[in-house]
């Protein structure tokens, strides 16, 4: 039998951490990291034997770290599941211990951290909203990042060259607008503000820290509970919003975030809000389908402006 060999990829050697990464785009991004060439630590709340609050049991942190091993093996990749609640410090604690002890070192911190789509009441008044519901809303997409921060960047900061990726919903231009109710709003505005504020306080060490958002994202939930279709036939789903036309699967803001991993000068995006759709610009990668979509402009320019649904010259 042949020996196994591997040819090294533009990550071979880096280690990252995916904060969320049971499904979406946090799976993605650690599968495209993985394919890279990087060592992935993944981590969520969803396992083989334990379903989270959001209530998902087909997709699984182990199959994510299985999915990256099978992506990097070419380029040495490998994915490492390690379950955390990362609103638990010392859980938080124990992972990055866990990184050092094993790597020493940390390279990438990825803080796709949130589920908190289950607790948000769609419609209602900052008053009128469960009070209970928007706090933990705010835990999960505000909090969790806080403390993973707090517990990985004394690894990171160790080596220049580190980066940490803040990940939201909607660019810091569109989200100037309001992302109605209160609570979303908040989780979702206050990411590309903690991304502004590692800016300054990283560079001193050689390190990095952006913000990037996907465009319309096919997830899982996204595809089978919103408009009831698969990937293999998710332009159905134009017939309930023509809109979604422009929507990208999560693989594209995967490759966003290897690339930025890849970039030896992604210093020069210090502190900036990016988006899937301008970093393919940026990079030239695609999307699955060979297509690159442009999604919050399309949202502008198209859908917000309630012009008919067409992505000429978008994607």
């Amino acid at each position: 039998m042949a020996a196994t060999t591997t040819t090294p990829g533009p990550l071979t050697g880096k280690v990252a951490l995916v904060a969320g990464a049971t499904r979406g785009a946090g799976r993605a991004m650690a599968v495209e990291l993985g394919r890279g060439g990087a060592t992935v630590y993944v981590t969520g709340r969803t396992t083989r034997g334990h379903i989270s609050e959001v209530g998902r049991s087909s997709e699984t942190i182990e199959e994510t770290a299985e999915l990256v091993t099978a992506a990097g093996a070419p380029a040495g990749g490998t994915g490492v599941a390690v379950p955390t609640d990362h609103l638990d410090p010392a859980a938080v604690r124990a992972l990055t211990g866990r990184i050092d002890r094993e790597q020493g070192r940390l390279d990438l911190l990825v803080n796709d951290l949130w589920g908190g789509d289950v607790h948000v009441e769609w419609g209602k008044k900052m008053w009128e909203h469960d009070l209970e519901k928007g706090l933990r809303v705010l835990r999960l997409g505000v909090e969790s990042h806080i403390i993973t921060s707090s517990c990985a960047l004394p690894l990171l900061i160790r080596r220049p060259g580190g980066l940490v990726v803040e990940v939201t919903d909607g660019t810091e231009e569109f989200n100037r607008r309001y992302r109605e109710p209160f609570y979303y709003d908040l989780a979702k505005s206050a990411p590309i503000r903690m991304a502004k504020g590692l800016a300054e306080e990283l560079p001193e060490y050689g390190c990095t820290a952006v913000c990037v958002t996907p465009g319309w994202l096919r997830s899982e939930a996204m595809l089978d509970t919103h408009f009831k279709v698969t990937e293999e036939n998710w332009r159905a789903g134009c017939a309930q919003n023509p809109h979604f036309a422009i929507s990208e699967t999560p693989v594209f803001v995967g490759r966003a975030v290897a690339a930025l991993a890849a970039d030896p000068e992604v210093a020069r995006f210090n502190g900036q809000a990016l988006s899937s759709g301008g970093l393919a610009k940026e990079y030239g990668f695609t999307d699955v389908d060979g297509s690159a979509p442009d999604a919050w402009r399309y949202i502008t320019e198209v859908e917000q402006a309630g012009k008919p649904a067409d992505t000429t010259g978008y994607r």
